[in-house]
């Protein structure tokens, strides 16, 4: 059967002409992240990098293969399709001509090649037409989300040669329409709006053409203080004198017009022909997507129709050690013979450790030199020797690499004036000068990923000794983080002595008092601590100082605003030197106001730290502080019931997150929750007791809704241990109840009686009532998850009683609706809803939209059970729409198992598969037990 998978648009796939159901998103971007590399195996970390992003739920990988698993059945039918496990991932065996996104790449692809405007006119057609939208619409995880920015920049390269085309074969009024309307999606593509104002004024509309001008000049001036291009000034003056260089050609194709020659003086021509590059680098492996990127930057250099367009500038960047210089020059050298006019190179030095940069007049010079310019002849002032450099250049098809640019500043007068060469640019910074006044196009270099490193270390050493010894290369490439000079330093090592075991390799890098010190080459370029400091170097004394305190702060990444708390800074006060560590890619902004290290760089932080030992404590004293008192805020949005924590105030200098709403709350944890769980750690491994204890406290209700049961009870037992250490037995008795909590849920019920009898224990030798309340509401919870209704109820009503004692009327409603559920269980259905009516009244009383909504399906449960499927599922809708809004996907899931059994009984078999479906796909993400059984009902 012939399949075809479309993601120009929303994902569609059709199985001879019949769309395919592929479920719900999360298992689309599955799909997705296999499609944009048919028959390639992308690993499982990889793929839950992809579907997940940062917000990896516990059991990702179980997860995962349950949702390859219903992807092959959903593709079962067709032939030519399969999903393949291979170490160490997976494999979407496909021809990738079934795919609209690889047959768009080979129809630009063929479009490039193509020696005739007819040919390649209609292959950019045929590929543009594929387009039905935004690419993968509606699937939105961070790496879809950066992959569709890089689609939609090719889907506009694709246009804009095809406009190209178009304007040289006559078709300007055809175009017309089209190139507005990309005129106004792109609105800073100067390009773009030259091809506009040649449309506009070929079809008689000089004055629109030039009000195009003037809008692009004036949001050029307005926005970056910058002025249009020489080349789109130069087509302003050719439509205000109405040259004839512009008149339209021939409709047919055959008049193309003619270009003004941009060749320099003669001179030059006679020059030698410069080849400056150095050798290509002799161990390289992988970078194939970005020596593609680079393909797709430089495309347009040197050709015909290339007059008009602005010198192209790819800007490599990345932290030292990435491997900036080395893809420079493998993309390079591959593509050389596309410069006949020669390369030329220099190594601008701006973060060498062995000297000082090289200056922009330094380096011009010995571009007139390799020109074959006669010193004699060479001016004394700078400015004109860099005016005689772009007059030899101007029009030769050059390829010059200026590499390890310290600044833009550097870089700009060393750029040609015309648009037939092309520029190489690598710095450790990002140089966003050069993006916005000279539409560099950016290269961010990252660290490689683990098949790409293997792969590296196989080129030094060899693939049968990297054979022998798995389980070391993959400690190598574990303690590497995916850094090409770390990589480098220990495969050289390893090279150099053949007949050492890779085990020992591996080992000497783990027994090194720093890793840093196991990364000491025995040159200063390949030293890391070394390539860091110069690095380091070149910061300011602020960013230096936050370099170092960002070193310590625990877990994954940090927010700008714990970052705040952290250095004693107000965000604002952070952001420049935020940006400046950014720009020096030494920490890496991952998500927007969310930074991180890598680890080796992390090390090299942390040993900067280690003179300054009170400060180290103190900062990280601030950043407990920021997520102890934020937490605490988002806790009590999330349940605004819960008796709040009496928190000893901040440290000064920590600024406190402000969250306005439920949704605030919920995103926060979201974004915190790994951070959370090592700031804890690193609370009560410091002797923070308390607020070890206290952010547990937090956690709990966030941790139950979305199903975080492992994490909670991790957390949960540090706090207990933490408040054993600090003798405070209120908080204790608390620990044993979020431990006993997570227990539960986990299913692990006799260690959830032994710390919630403790906690009774404990609440009653201090005679505290409501804690003994709570916590025979614990027990009799933990015996309904047993299926024990009748040694549940005694525990309820006793908690009543208690809530009653202390005049809780909220809590009362809790125990009356968990007293009611009880009876249902019981068969008593009609005192269940006499209980429940009590709780549901007392909960809208008290606000608690948490409360309502358990009741609501407690009722709705006991109206199914006596025959009343209408009103059973009008109570499970409302029990719905309040734990939507309050974020319990958990409940969420039991709600819709128990509305589908209502349809089932009321034999709406459609609606009742549709809930299941939804309760399964909630259960499925967090990883919960029930889902077999809810898939049991699906499948009968």
């Amino acid at each position: 059967m012939a399949v075809e998978f479309r993601v120009l648009g929303d994902l569609d796939v059709r199985i001879d002409g019949r769309a395919v159901r592929i479920g719900h998103a999360r298992q689309q971007c599955v799909l997705a992240a296999l499609l944009v590399e048919p028959n390639r195996v992308v690993a499982t970390g990889q793929l839950i990098s992809r579907v997940w992003g940062d917000e990896v739920p516990d059991g990702a990988a179980a997860t995962l293969r349950g949702y390859l698993s219903r992807l092959r059945q959903a593709l079962a039918c067709a032939d030519e399709v399969r999903i393949v496990r291979r170490h160490p991932g997976y494999l979407l065996a496909v021809d990738p001509d079934r795919v609209d996104l690889h047959r768009f790449r080979e129809l630009t692809e063929q479009a490039r090649r193509a020696g005739d405007d007819a040919t390649a006119i209609s292959c950019l057609e045929r590929a543009l037409g594929l387009w039905r939208g935004e690419a993968f619409h509606g699937l939105t995880t961070p790496w879809l989300v950066a992959y569709r920015q890089t689609l939609d920049r090719q889907r506009l390269a694709a246009a804009l040669d095809r406009n190209d085309i178009a304007l040289r074969r006559g078709r300007h009024a055809r175009l017309l329409p089209d190139v507005l309307a990309l005129s106004s999606r792109y609105p800073w593509d100067e390009r773009l709006a030259a091809q506009a104002m040649l449309a506009l004024y070929r079809c008689g509309r000089q004055a629109d053409a030039l009000e195009h001008f003037h809008r692009m000049r004036h949001r050029l001036a307005a926005e970056i203080g910058t002025d249009p291009s020489p080349p789109l000034a130069q087509l302003y003056q050719q439509i205000l004198t109405a040259d004839a260089a512009i008149a339209p050609p021939d409709p047919v194709g055959g008049g193309e017009p003619t270009a003004t020659a941009t060749g320099g003086p003669g001179a030059a021509r006679d020059a030698g022909v410069p080849r400056q590059l150095p050798a290509s680098p002799g161990v390289f492996a992988g970078r194939t997507a970005q020596l593609a990127r680079l393909d797709e930057q430089l495309a347009d250099v040197g050709r015909p129709d290339g007059a008009g367009s602005p010198v192209v500038i790819s800007s490599i960047g990345g932290g030292g050690g990435v491997g900036k210089t080395w893809l420079a020059l493998r993309w390079a050298h591959a593509n050389a013979d596309r410069f006949p006019d020669g390369q030329l190179y220099v190594n601008l030095r701006g973060f060498d450790p062995t000297g000082d940069p090289v200056g922009w007049p330094v380096a011009v010079r010995g571009f007139l030199e390799a020109l074959g310019v006669e010193p004699a002849r060479v001016p004394a002032d700078p400015q004109a020797q860099a005016s005689l450099y772009r007059t030899l250049v101007a029009g030769r098809r050059l390829l010059v690499v200026l590499d390890d640019a310290r600044d833009a500043a550097t870089v700009i007068p060393l750029l040609p004036g015309t648009p037939t060469s092309a520029v190489l640019v690598t710095s450790r910074r990002q140089l966003a000068g050069l993006v916005v006044t000279h539409g560099a196009r950016p290269l961010p270099l990252d660290v490689l990923p683990d098949d790409e490193a293997r792969e590296l270390i196989v080129r030094q050493v060899g693939a049968a000794r990297v054979a022998e010894q798995p389980d070391a290369v993959a400690g190598i490439v574990r303690f590497c983080g995916g850094l090409p000079l770390a990589l480098g330093i220990v495969a050289a090592r390893a090279a150099l002595h053949p007949d050492l075991p890779l085990s020992s390799v591996a080992a000497e890098l783990t027994t090194a008092a720093s890793p840093l010190d196991a990364l000491a080459g025995d040159e200063v370029t390949t030293n890391l601590r070394v390539v860091l400091s110069r690095s380091l170097a070149a910061l300011t004394p602020a960013a230096a100082e936050v370099f170092t305190l960002l070193g310590l702060a625990p877990g994954p990444d940090i927010s700008r605003a714990a970052a705040a708390g952290l250095t004693a800074r107000t965000p604002d006060e952070l952001r420049r030197p935020l940006r400046e560590l950014v720009d020096a890619h030494l920490v890496q902004e991952h998500v927007a106001g969310r930074y991180r290290m890598h680890d080796l760089v992390r090390t090299f932080a942390v040993e900067r730290a280690a003179g300054d030992e009170a400060g180290s404590r103190s900062a990280l004293r601030r950043l407990v502080d920021h997520h102890l008192h934020t937490a605490h805020a988002a806790a009590l949005l999330l349940s605004p019931q819960r008796d709040p924590l009496t928190l000893t105030p901040a440290a000064p200098g920590v600024t406190v997150e402000r969250l306005d709403d439920l949704a605030a709350a919920l995103a926060w944890f979201t974004r915190e929750h790994q951070v959370l769980l090592a700031i804890i750690e690193y609370a009560a491994g410091n002797g923070l007791d308390a607020a070890a204890g206290q952010l547990s406290w937090t956690l709990a209700t966030y941790f139950d809704r979305q199903g975080h049961w492992h994490d909670w009870a991790a957390v949960a037992r540090r706090a207990v241990e933490a408040t054993g250490r600090s003798g405070d037995r209120p908080a204790q008795a608390q620990a044993h109840r979020l431990l006993a909590g997570a227990c539960s849920n986990l299913g692990r019920y006799a260690e959830a009686q032994r710390n919630l009898l403790a906690a009774l224990d404990l609440f009653a030798a201090l005679g505290d009532d409501e804690g003994r309340a709570h916590t025979h509401f614990d027990l009799s919870m933990l015996h309904d998850r047993q299926r024990q209704p009748r040694e549940a109820l005694p525990h309820a009503r006793r908690s009543l009683a208690l809530y009653e004692r202390v005049g809780s009327p909220l809590k009362q409603a809790v125990a009356l609706n968990a007293i009611g559920w009880y009876h249902s269980q019981l068969g008593e259905h009609h005192d269940a809803i006499t209980f429940c009516r009590r709780a549901l009244a007392l909960s809208e009383q008290a606000g608690s939209a948490y409360g309502q909504a358990n009741t609501w399906d407690s009722i709705g449960f006991a109206h199914h059970h006596l025959g009343e499927y209408a009103q059973a599922v009008e109570c499970f809708q409302q029990s719905l729409t309040l734990f939507a809004e309050i974020g319990d996907r958990h409940a969420e899931g039991i709600v819709l198992d128990h509305l589908g059994d209502t349809w089932a009984a009321a034999g709406r078999t459609d609606a009742a598969r549709d809930a299941w479906r939804r309760s399964l796909a909630l259960y499925e993400e967090l990883g919960h037990a029930d889902a077999e059984a809810v898939r049991r009902k699906l499948h009968r």
